[in-house]
């Protein structure tokens, strides 16, 4: 049988990328923390460990993790029921991406957080990537851009993320003067998120300009983003509600009001069925239909 204080300190560690703030976490020493994921790899007969900066799991702790954090939902979610009043309050992991982040993701959840005494621990990766931390078990549910739901778990439709290339008309003047041409994006400064980020490289093909082939800034924050942009130092692809108010105030404009580009996000969670994931799947049901175009 698996010893749930070993796999605690197995999840801690990771958590904490080291086994000095995970033994502070746990309050226990830190040789305590190494007997018992020593005790924990006895067990199993394998490493579940690599002993690197920072720690990271192998594929069998990693089994061991997404069990360890289904079981913590499960008795969450057993609790609730059984001890009301209990001061213990359920964490939920998930994985989001950060231009939802910024947007419609919250104000989806508000009725949630409002009804139910839980604390969230978000993980932010491109839309593209976050299965990948559902897959590894560190989140119970996930925004992504797959239709498709990974074994042992769910998925539904969120909706449609709308984006426009913007600049300042400035910048626009200086850049693209005659409008969106191949020549004016292999020069002018474009602004991307990340080098996971192909959204400025899917515009920028329309016109046969290859990933590359382009100058590109690289800003992962929302709001800086969108602040070299409005600052007229580089032009790049923004979120329909994060750029209707920069575009209705005239400070941004589309560079090609007909090259937008939409993104299908779909809600991915473990198929456990806990009363409190059913709830938040729920509310981000609800919450997109008025904040994503459907």
């Amino acid at each position: 049988m698996l010893d749930y204080k070993q796999l605690e300190a197995l999840a801690t560690v990771v958590e904490e990328c080291g086994f000095d703030k995970a033994a502070g976490r746990l309050h226990i020493t830190q040789s305590a923390v190494s007997q018992r994921i020593r005790a924990l790899e006895d067990t199993v007969g394998q490493a579940l460990l690599i002993r690197s900066t920072p720690v990271r799991p192998t594929p069998a702790g990693q089994r061991l993790l997404t069990h360890f954090r289904k079981v913590y939902h499960l008795e969450s979610d057993l609790l609730a029921d059984l001890l009301p009043s209990s001061d213990s309050v359920p964490v939920i992991a998930l994985g989001i991406n950060e231009d939802s982040l910024a947007t419609w993701f919250l104000p989806a959840l508000h009725p949630f957080l409002q009804a139910n005494n839980v604390l969230l621990d978000l993980y932010t990766d491109d839309q593209e990537q976050t299965h990948d931390l559902l897959r590894a078990g560190k989140v119970a549910g996930c925004v992504s851009t797959r239709p498709d739901p990974i074994q042992g778990c769910s998925c539904f439709r969120l909706g449609r993320m709308e984006y426009q290339c913007l600049a300042t008309p400035e910048f626009a003047r200086r850049w693209f003067p005659h409008g969106v041409t191949a020549e004016g994006i292999r020069q002018a400064p474009a602004v991307t998120f990340n080098r996971k980020d192909m959204l400025h490289c899917r515009f920028a093909q329309a016109w046969n300009v290859m990933p590359g082939e382009f100058p590109t800034h690289y800003v992962p924050s929302t709001e800086k983003f969108v602040e070299l942009i409005s600052a007229s130092l580089a032009y790049g692809m923004v979120p329909h509600p994060q750029g209707l108010p920069l575009t209705t105030r005239g400070e941004l404009l589309p560079l090609a009001p007909q090259s937008h580009i939409s993104i299908t996000l779909y809600w991915h969670q473990w198929s456990l069925g806990t009363t409190l994931i059913r709830e938040l799947a729920g509310a981000l049901k609800q919450g997109c239909r008025d904040m994503l175009l459907q």
